[in-house]
């Protein structure tokens, strides 16, 4: 037998479902925020960017020294200090050809490395493109010739400059001073002064307004953790995130979402069709055929009108077998009412191949899934009939976990192949609007085993 295979689709992927929160800021609109590792991700996070910061400040000195010593000699001008005006413009032209000539490839790495450190609290972006002739001329033409490289470089400016900054006043102000306010009851009762401001305290009593400020400086070092952290990843996305590669992504989840809205009508509008079958032509059909039935029996036996009645009556009744097959193929009422434990098996008994049904679901599906598992099943089983040439078919329906299994596997043939318009095509395309997949194994003699799971969380 051949392995399974995805059967091929056009469209979008599959639309995300709801989860965990996948930011700082998600998260801190859930109850269980401060029970939840995103406090001490957060905090890592910040207490990280500290140490990066640090580090590259280290790097970049000697880059900047130019500009550092031109801002020292602006500030000896202001006190009176008189610089040549030819010094001033060399450190400045120094200083910025050496910042721009070697910042970008500074920012390169730097950005790999925010990236992957950004998956702390946020999901993955991706970055800039890749040189397409090999060698490194070739790397750094690429680099310097790209936006993606230059807003690096202005977040590794911001980085060393406003974020560290930044960073450092969160985590000094909130963990850093409230642990200490917290801890002068113990200082003051060692026998040293605890001195704030121009504040002084030896009794440990007398710091207890200390240890209440500290309190709530620790109580809210996670909102704030969180809060300075989603700034900064959200400024991380907006410079390091390759736009092409993000407006495409965008694009596809929109038209992902467009692909549910019209799986959505379409659901509707079926509905519409069947209630409008069921309850208007259906009707009118049955009131016909009831007149004619009257007419006949008021008809001379044995004349032509009679016969002609009797002819009219049984098409009539045909009429509406047929109507009520179409009716029910749309949606059946037992699908609604009783589920797919019950709709399966009915669906079974109406198949012109044997078919052999075992289904094990403890519980009603959501809605969308129920009528998703049925059309698949209906035409599964209807491609059986048509192509297969097989003479009995197994239709398995079963939960594994929170995903819903359902194979049909037939006797017949087999060389099942998605290319040739039977159908699997838009068996994917209609399984993946709910976050579902098709697999198909068909080798040729058969047996053809079409395997469709299909996500069915409880709260779905």
């Amino acid at each position: 037998m051949s392995e399974q295979t995805n059967v091929p689709r056009p469209g979008a992927p599959a639309p995300s479902r709801e989860g965990p929160p996948s930011t700082p800021l998600e998260a801190l609109r859930g109850r269980r925020f401060p029970l939840s590792s995103w406090p001490w991700r957060s905090l890592g996070y910040l207490a990280s960017t500290v140490l990066v910061g640090t580090v590259l400040t280290t790097l970049i000195i000697p880059i900047t020294f130019p500009l550092l010593t031109l801002g020292t000699a602006v500030e000896e001008m202001a006190v009176g200090r008189d610089h040549p005006t030819w010094f001033l413009i060399t450190l400045l032209v120094t200083g910025l050809t050496l910042l721009l000539t070697f910042g970008p490839l500074i920012a390169v790495p730097v950005a790999r490395l925010e990236r992957w450190r950004l998956r702390l609290i946020h999901p993955p972006v991706s970055g800039g493109r890749r040189p397409v002739e090999p060698g490194v001329l070739a790397w750094i033409r690429t680099r310097y010739t790209e936006a993606a490289t230059w807003r690096a470089f202005a977040y590794l400016l911001l980085l060393v400059t406003v974020v560290d900054a930044v960073t450092w006043s969160v985590l000094y102000l909130f963990p850093i001073i409230g642990a200490h306010l917290l801890s002068t009851p113990v200082i003051a009762g060692l026998g040293q002064t605890v001195i704030l401001h121009v504040w002084e305290f030896d009794d440990p009593l007398a710091t207890l307004p200390l240890v209440a400020a500290g309190a709530v400086l620790l109580l809210a070092t996670p909102y704030a953790a969180a809060l300075t952290a989603h700034a900064h990843a959200a400024l991380a996305r907006l410079l390091l995130a390759d736009r092409g590669t993000e407006e495409l992504r965008s694009e596809l989840v929109e038209v992902t979402r467009s692909r549910a809205r019209l799986v959505d009508a379409f659901e509707t509008e079926r509905r519409r069709i069947e209630r409008d079958l069921h309850d208007g032509a259906q009707q009118q059909l049955i009131s016909l055929a009831m007149q004619i039935g009257l007419a006949r029996m008021d008809a001379p036996p044995g004349s032509d009108m009679e016969r002609t009645l009797t002819s009219v009556h049984v098409q009539a009744k045909e009429i509406i077998g047929s109507l009520r097959e179409i009716v029910h193929g749309i949606h059946p009422k037992v699908l609604s009412d009783l589920g797919l434990s019950a709709a399966l098996p009915e669906l079974a008994d109406r198949s012109s191949v044997p078919v052999r049904v075992r289904v094990d679901l403890p519980r009603r599906l959501p809605a969308h899934v129920e009528s998703t598992a049925y059309y698949v099943a209906a035409e599964s089983l209807g491609n059986v009939a048509k192509h297969a040439g097989a003479t009995s078919v197994r239709l398995n329906a079963a939960l594994d976990g929170d995903t819903l299994v359902l194979e049909t596997v037939d006797d017949g043939g087999g060389g099942a192949d998605p290319e040739r318009g039977t159908g699997l095509t838009g068996l994917a395309d209609r399984v993946a609007v709910v976050g579902g997949r098709v697999l198909l194994s068909s080798p040729v003699g058969g047996p053809t085993r079409l395997r469709t799971e299909i996500p069915c969380h409880p709260s779905g």
